[in-house]
């Protein structure tokens, strides 16, 4: 699928817009690996370690090491710290980390008394990213050891996001315009670029949809397609009346109503794998059999789908550590993949058309 080189400048802006406005993510990761001693902990180990080895050396529980692997990778792109290359004759499976010159320059012990340690002045220029808004204590949730515990922003807060903002009005509709910003931006591209995804179905339910941007869009350029939005309650209280649009008021990790297809924009990204799992397990019941037209479309970013990419590839694993302080997570192939057969879909199909994003298309 090729697009046009007016779309491809607006993705490229978009991208270039988000890199900057999550780069704080990459003074949150060095603050997290400055409060964890992790320099000093590869350094204990001789210089090279794998994440296991560096979450005994911290004293952080072993079930942190995906969150770990997902910090590390914002490390090692800014340069903090670098994989070493496996050998092709080695039987290693598990990537080593090694300190580079930029992480020696916070070791506490690097080569004696001369050697210059830059800790203390990293940790005043880092001090305002330590358990705030912008880490939602990161380094605290690192160091709480429960297996399936709360996220950051919950251990924080003591309740999740999503509780926050069926409670809180102001939170409610900030959620809301960036969600609906971003599918006004989206969708003209979708639709003017990627218009075959909707063809061959008469039915579509946008699940989490929102105020219904998404829908409305897709109905007014498939005037005879059934539009209809889930999603929850308080979210459905505030959508506008729109033309050939219906709102539904419930939950997806409970039911999503029948369609030929459903529509997931920037969703799955919210949530855990079995999270994503359950979802989409409801989405499969929802939809017929891929001869009858049935499939999920899926709107997220494939980490890595652009690999040559790096400024792209950046922002991608810079957005991945934000909205694992959420719950969420950025996913590469294979781990969508893993999410995908889990929940009992047979193929997919991924274009990475939109930037950051792509395409995702599931079959039953």
């Amino acid at each position: 699928m090729e697009i046009s080189e007016d779309s491809k400048d607006l993705l490229q802006a978009h991208a270039e817009l988000l890199n900057q406005a999550y780069s704080f993510m990459k003074s949150v990761a060095l603050s997290v690996a400055l409060d964890l001693r992790i320099a000093d902990a590869i350094r204990n180990h001789g210089g090279a370690a794998t994440l296991s080895q560096i979450l005994a050396e911290i004293g952080i529980s072993q079930c942190k090491l995906p969150g770990l692997r997902r910090l590390m990778r914002v490390l090692t792109m800014a340069g903090t710290f670098t994989i070493q290359p496996l050998e092709a004759s080695s039987d290693r499976h598990e990537p080593v980390y090694k300190l580079t010159t930029v992480s020696r320059l916070f070791t506490s012990k690097n080569g004696g008394e001369d050697s210059p340690n830059i800790s203390p002045m990293l940790n005043h220029v880092l001090n305002p990213f330590r358990d705030s808004v912008l880490s939602m204590g990161l380094t605290a949730w690192f160091r709480h050891d429960e297996p399936l515990g709360p996220c950051p922003f919950a251990l924080m807060h003591g309740e999740t996001m999503w509780e926050m903002s069926g409670r809180d009005d102001a939170v409610n509709a900030s959620v809301n315009d960036a969600m609906a910003a971003d599918t006004h931006f989206l969708m003209q591209i979708v639709l003017k670029e990627c218009r075959e995804i909707f063809h061959g179905i008469d039915s579509l339910v946008d699940v989490a949809g929102g105020v219904g941007g998404a829908a409305s869009a897709i109905a007014s350029a498939f005037p005879s397609l059934k539009c209809s939005v889930l999603d929850l309650p308080h979210v459905v209280a505030k959508a506008p009346s729109v033309s050939n649009v219906q709102f539904v008021a419930g939950d997806m990790f409970e039911s999503i109503p029948p369609a030929n297809a459903v529509f997931l924009k920037w969703i799955l990204h919210d949530w855990g794998d079995d999270e994503c799992i359950r979802i989409l397990k409801n989405c499969k019941q929802a939809i017929p059999s891929k001869d009858a037209g049935g499939k999920v479309i899926i709107i997220d970013m494939v980490v890595g789908s652009k690999s040559s990419d790096v400024k792209l590839l950046e922002t991608q694993v810079i957005c991945d550590l934000d909205f694992m302080k959420i719950g969420g997570a950025e996913r590469d192939e294979q781990e969508w993949k893993k999410i995908f057969l889990e929940a009992g879909f047979k193929d997919y199909t991924i274009m990475p058309v939109l930037g950051l994003r792509s395409i995702i298309v599931l079959y039953p």
